[in-house]
């Protein structure tokens, strides 16, 4: 049996030697395939049955190996419907059984490539070179998300893409501490806050402490000492935010008591020059919140309030009991109650002075059901501040009517007041959105649209410059379009591009995983089928591993092809000998017969 023996291993060595050239051909032949993975092969010997001592090293089997799991390299192209893996996984797809009534039909069975390289064709489905379709999960445009989980074949449509009414923006900003606007002046208290008093419509609705005296007829031409009026050392104290301020009126220039505001009543003084002498003695002795006081006769009686602070008080402590009663105020008795009512919208006459008290917010488009556009201009108001004693409060202002004439409102408030603590940060809870109820801009009807700041969206930090630095200004509308073109991100997602801009995402690409990736059957077109080897696929709609314009090459190695024929060649070679020489040696058993 030894010669025989031989002979039947060189035979099964020339076959798998055979079955090695046919691989190695097949490779090099799709060096160029797109996608391609090479097929090695793996050689089996078969031991015959012997004592250990018997034992030969028998025949050879021959067989087939895949290296799906090796990846080619991955080169970058302009198609942008051209995809490619950087993982393991494999794209699904499916081939085209026929048409019915024009519409393509498929059998609903997947299979799985790594052959990237999709188009369009011309009923909207994205195939490949070897005529296999791209499957995936479709995408709610409204949402964004995926709906469904069984991947169908992806499908695009060229129609036109329908306006969305704009219901978000998203605005996160950081306001100036100090806005240096216009109207700023460093030397003038609170000349950074805007105030309603000025403004068309609010008079009388922006006040400060006052008190006013009562039961009196004086003018500012009257004399100022006369038994109806002032004395000489009377006095009269005052306390104003914790700082205390007592007049002593005199027609010498002196007083008696120290740090005493002196006040000339000595002919030829007036009722007007002892005011005035009062009201620049208020502002200097009586701290910051009488920096801009005023003494002043309303209705034949002497008044008093403190200009343009917008939250102190002040107290009548003492002072001589004639003199009160001639003025008309008691001991003691406190000054009004600061009030500041809120400004909701700005005539088109107060433009430019409202300008000049805020400062720019930036500008966006937004859209109407039926895609009409409009502009919303945005300007911050300071109308509050810590340094005047209250808290650091804006107002935030959009422009609704440009074309707005003398009394017509011009600018509207949001109605939202943004107070911050000293950190800079929102008070609590903070204002993570307001809603713009109704928001008409020149005619265009929005609707009712959220102005969403999310968690510390907005924020109060010194800015030399004293502007509003914008950090995130975008929504969600849009008019209508026209479809232009598509592409496939790096996230797998297949996003179309309209004429206005917008880029829509259609479908998200389903790539498969397997537990055995070289157990798979091979088919024409570089595609595969599940086996019960290589286990069911696992689904992966995260679109992790996918390129978008790129393609992955075969990831056959030329140079190691040759060097492997070169083996195979000579391997096949060397069996032909064996053959030879058995079949020599059976012709010299034979001749012993002769």
């Amino acid at each position: 049996m030894g010669i025989y023996g031989a002979l039947s291993s060189a035979v099964t060595g020339l076959r798998a030697q055979a079955h090695a050239l046919e691989n190695i051909s097949g490779n090099i032949a799709n060096s160029q395939t797109t996608g391609y993975k090479r097929i090695e092969t793996d050689f089996i010997d078969l031991i015959p049955d012997a004592p250990i001592k018997r034992q030969v090293p028998g025949a050879v089997l021959a067989q087939s190996r895949g290296t799906n799991d090796v990846q080619g390299d991955i080169k970058t192209v302009s198609n942008e419907t051209f995809i490619a893996l950087n993982s393991s996984g494999f794209f699904v797809v499916e081939p085209k059984v026929g048409q019915s009534d024009g519409n393509s039909v498929f059998a609903g069975t997947n299979f799985y490539t790594r052959r990237g390289d999709f188009e369009i064709d011309k009923d909207g489905m994205l195939v490949n070179g070897a005529g296999y379709y791209l499957k995936g999960l479709p995408i709610d445009t409204t949402t964004g998300n995926i709906s469904g989980s069984v991947p169908e074949v992806i499908r695009l449509s060229n129609a036109f893409l329908p306006a969305q009414e704009t219901n978000r923006i998203n605005y996160q900003s950081n306001l100036p501490q100090l806005p240096k606007t216009t109207a700023y002046n460093a030397t003038v208290y609170n000349s950074e806050l805007i105030n309603a008093v000025d403004y068309a419509g609010y008079a009388g609705t922006s006040t400060t402490s006052s008190m006013a005296g009562a039961n009196a007829t004086w003018a500012d031409a009257n004399p100022a000492e006369s038994a109806t009026r002032f004395a000489h050392g009377d006095t009269l104290s005052l306390e104003v935010n914790g700082t205390a301020v007592t007049f002593e009126f005199t027609n010498d220039g002196t007083v008696t008591g120290t740090g005493n505001q002196a006040i000339d009543i000595s002919a030829p003084a007036t009722v007007g020059t002892v005011r005035a002498e009062m009201q620049a003695a208020l502002r200097s002795a009586g701290g910051p919140a009488a920096a801009t006081a005023n003494v002043t006769l309303a209705g034949g009686a002497l008044s008093i309030d403190l200009g343009v602070d917008y939250h102190a008080q002040f107290r009548v402590t003492g002072g001589t009991g004639a003199l009160l009663t001639n003025i008309g105020l008691t001991n003691p008795s406190t000054s009004s109650a600061p009030l500041r009512d809120p400004i909701t919208t700005i005539a088109a006459s107060d433009d430019a002075l409202f300008k000049s008290n805020s400062v720019a917010g930036g500008a966006i488009t937004v859209y109407a059901s039926n895609g009409a556009p409009a502009n919303v201009q945005m300007r911050w108001a300071k109308v509050d501040s810590a340094a005047s004693g209250g808290n650091d409060t804006w107002n935030l202002f959009y422009m609704s009517d440009s074309s707005a004439t003398g009394g017509s409102p011009m600018w509207t408030s949001t109605g939202q007041a943004y107070t911050f603590g000293a950190d800079g940060s929102l008070v609590a809870p903070g204002v993570t959105s307001t809603t713009l109820s109704n928001l008409t801009i020149n005619g265009v009807a929005i609707g009712d649209v959220e102005l969403k700041h999310d968690t510390n969206g907005v924020s109060q930090f010194a800015d030399v410059n004293g502007t509003v630095n914008v950090s995130t200004l975008n929504q969600n509308g849009y008019g209508a379009g026209e479809f232009v073109s598509v592409a496939i991100n790096d996230s797998g997602r297949v996003v179309a591009t309209y004429s206005n801009g917008e880029r829509i995402d259609m479908a998200q690409v389903v790539t498969a995983q397997f537990s055995a990736i070289n157990q798979l059957k091979r088919l024409d077109g570089g595609v595969f089928s599940s086996t019960s080897e290589s286990g069911e696929a696992i689904l992966d709609m995260s679109g992790g591993g996918i390129l978008g314009g790129a393609l992955e090459a075969s990831n056959t190695d030329i140079s190691d092809e040759f060097t492997k024929l070169i083996v195979t060649q000579q391997a096949y070679a060397a069996g032909t000998r064996i053959v030879s020489a058995a079949d020599k040696m059976l012709q010299e058993a034979l001749n012993m017969i002769r």
